[in-house]
């Protein structure tokens, strides 16, 4: 009898835990990009499981999502993307998902550069499925103050998609936060080291035109703002002939292009290889840049040393 007693007053127990339980479930969080799947990590810790759509070392621009990425999104409270025209797919892949997540668009409120260099305000609404806008250079998250606006806008959809925890993703985004500033001035007092006429770099395609904006830094780049985009043999002949009359010598390749073009260019202009820049996308974890700040403090030195040369 007493044991038959213990195993009712148990099961009752469980039962009145059980929706206790069900409440503290982890959100379940899509980040478009490795770069969103971080920082959204950062925020909120423990609270989400967070899955990421297009992972390290993998090209946003050119990414064809199967079955199991419609999986992802049809299962997700919130789905985390960039905007600005940098994930066109995720219209077919939200429109195959049926999903019901909260869209939150994290470049919300920064300001956006057009593809011929000027700015212009970008906004959206959230639950409205992404669309592509070509007109908008989307790389925003490499000025580190478009980082923490960024950050903010994660913070509030993860507060308005769970409320009871909004106190933890609040302070955890502060700290965060902080990291980015203190991160934004070291990187502006190191290029602040170089002659402005020696900041001049030659990369794969046009990511960094946000960094460049923020820092002081002339990118110049044979690809477009889609790393999957071609230059034509004039455009190429006439990029050859300004790096050969600027005697720009910092050449860098990116994650997850090709280097073959940039192999031609070296060769014909003598420009020096400075190594790898991560832009679009993280490294793998042990890599050398596998998290946003690592990026950063990958890319820098990097940048620095290939400049000092021109």
């Amino acid at each position: 009898m007493r044991k038959l007693i213990a195993l009712c007053l148990s099961l009752t127990l469980a039962a009145f835990a059980a929706p206790a339980q069900a409440d503290e479930a982890p959100l379940k969080v899509v980040a478009s990009f490795s770069i969103l799947g971080d920082m959204v990590k950062n925020v909120a810790g423990a609270r989400a499981d967070v899955t990421v759509i297009v992972g390290p070392d993998s090209d946003a621009h050119s990414f064809e999502p199967g079955p199991g990425h419609a999986s992802a999104l049809a299962e997700a409270d919130l789905l985390v993307i960039n905007g600005l025209g940098f994930e066109p797919w995720l219209v077919r892949l939200a429109s195959a998902a049926r999903s019901k997540a909260t869209y939150v668009v994290a470049s919300y409120g920064v300001s956006a550069r057009l593809r011929a260099a000027d700015t212009h305000d970008h906004a959206h609404e959230e639950n409205h499925a992404p669309t592509s806008d070509g007109d908008f250079d989307p790389h925003a998250w490499q000025s580190l103050r478009n980082g923490i606006i960024y950050v903010r806008n994660i913070a509030e959809a993860l507060a308005k998609k769970d409320p009871a925890h909004a106190t933890l993703y609040e302070a955890n985004a502060e700290s965060y936060i902080a990291e980015l500033s203190r991160l934004d001035e070291w990187v502006r007092a190191e290029i602040g080291r170089l002659p402005p006429q020696k900041r001049k770099v030659i990369t794969t395609h046009d990511a960094f035109g946000y960094f460049g904006a923020a820092y002081g830094v002339s990118f110049i780049a044979p690809v477009g703002l889609s790393s999957n985009a071609e230059p034509s043999a004039q455009a190429l002949a006439g990029l050859v002939d300004q790096i050969r009359r600027e005697q720009i010598r910092a050449l860098f390749m990116e994650n997850m292009t090709s280097p073959r073009m940039m192999e031609v260019i070296s060769r014909e202009t003598g420009a020096e290889e400075g190594g790898t820049l991560y832009s679009d996308a993280l490294s793998a974890p042990g890599g050398p840049a596998p998290t946003y700040t690592a990026m950063f403090r990958h890319n820098v030195p990097a940048l620095i040393a290939a400049m000092q040369k021109n």
